[in-house]
């Protein structure tokens, strides 16, 4: 994996204590940020998996493997920053680091919001596997812009309103609130709402790529 200054999203986790010493033992340790990328579409495969058997369990155990897959979200996004610390704070970046930069996040994201998505199909709301995908391939969607940018000579575009960060933020406090929603009465609507809000947010951000690339191209 390999970050260059102007292609790296601005983070202020990158400075807390935690995420310096982490990424410190790692290095020392040897492991290459590719592995530590790698990782992070192990983390997504599990949480995926996780959020599309979901839907077909009950009581506790839905609770808890919605937990579970929420903390593999997680897993997710510390391999995301440990990567990058790892190959530029500490100098291990490899010949293979820009398809270890961007392939792996594809993927995780793919395997994230479609497992969401089949998730709360199978809690039997008919379309949540459309809409799954249908973030899912928006999510892929704002790289691919972002990277058409930087292809054309224009600075990397991390805006939002639903960058990656934001999308796995938003999907870990879906699971969170989809793992107590039994409480009210509800099975796989909150996932629903949380794919919706995901999907509207990150079409959003397309537009908004789109739309500065133009400027800047214009510019």
């Amino acid at each position: 994996m390999t970050d260059k200054p102007d292609n790296r999203r601005p983070l202020a986790v990158r400075d807390a204590a935690f995420a310096r010493r982490l990424a410190r033992r790692l290095a020392d340790a040897k492991v290459s940020p590719d592995a530590i990328s790698a990782t992070s579409v192990a983390f997504a495969l599990l949480g995926g998996a996780l959020l599309m058997t979901s839907g077909g369990l009950e009581g506790v155990m839905r609770a808890l493997v919605l937990v579970l897959a929420a903390l593999c979200v997680q897993g997710r996004l510390l391999c995301n920053l440990l990567d990058g610390m790892v190959a530029v704070e500490h100098g291990q970046a490899g010949p293979a680091g820009p398809v270890w930069n961007e392939l792996p996040d594809r993927v995780a994201d793919v395997l994230l919001l479609a497992g969401a998505g089949y998730g709360a199909w199978t809690s039997g709301l008919d379309g949540g596997d459309a809409l799954g995908w249908f973030a899912a391939v928006l999510a892929v969607l704002t790289a691919y812009v972002r990277e058409l940018g930087r292809g054309l000579g224009q600075p990397a575009d991390f805006s939002g309103p639903m960058a990656k960060q934001h999308r796995m933020a938003a999907l870990t406090l879906t699971c969170a609130v989809s793992a107590v929603e039994p409480l009210w009465g509800g099975k796989g609507q909150m996932i629903l709402v949380g794919l919706l809000v995901i999907g509207a947010g990150t079409l959003i951000t397309v537009v908004r790529r789109t739309r500065n690339l133009v400027r800047g191209l214009r510019g």
